[in-house]
């Protein structure tokens, strides 16, 4: 939230103040997180529950469980191989879909290889088997 303290009145920057001073008395009176959480597991265990049977999320405390669904990860960032002569910063490293401005360019007959990035880049790779068509033909 950014406020342009220049346009505001005298009024409004007193109202400002006593709400900042107000917020920052309430902020200083309450108990630091990790302190509430560690009472409330206490007082859970303390009645003979766990937490997570009375929130339904696990405590930050107990470790993930083997049963727990793995996460999908990540791919790590690629370098950019191609780029636009146009407009310098559209560039593509020649993962997934091939960006509009890219696609628009070899639609008009020019190569995908013309806006390689000299001396860094190599093409991508095509797919060897493209999908539903034969690889294999008999010969007769």
């Amino acid at each position: 939230m950014k406020i342009e303290i220049d346009a505001l009145g005298v009024r409004e920057l007193d109202a400002l103040l006593a709400a900042a001073e107000k917020r920052r008395t309430v902020l200083a009176r309450r108990r630091p997180l990790a302190a509430v959480r560690e009472d409330l597991i206490a007082f859970a265990a303390s009645q003979g529950y766990a937490i997570e049977e009375l929130v339904g999320t696990p405590s930050a405390s107990t470790p993930r469980s083997a049963a727990a669904p793995a996460r999908k990860r990540k791919r790590a960032k690629a370098a950019v191989k191609y780029r636009d002569p146009d407009n310098r910063r559209n560039t593509w490293s020649g993962r997934g879909r091939m960006p509009r401005w890219l696609a628009e360019k070899t639609r008009r007959g020019q190569n995908a290889a013309d806006f390689l990035i000299p001396g860094l880049a190599r093409p991508t790779a095509k797919k060897s088997a493209p999908i539903g068509q034969r690889t294999v033909f008999k010969h007769a």
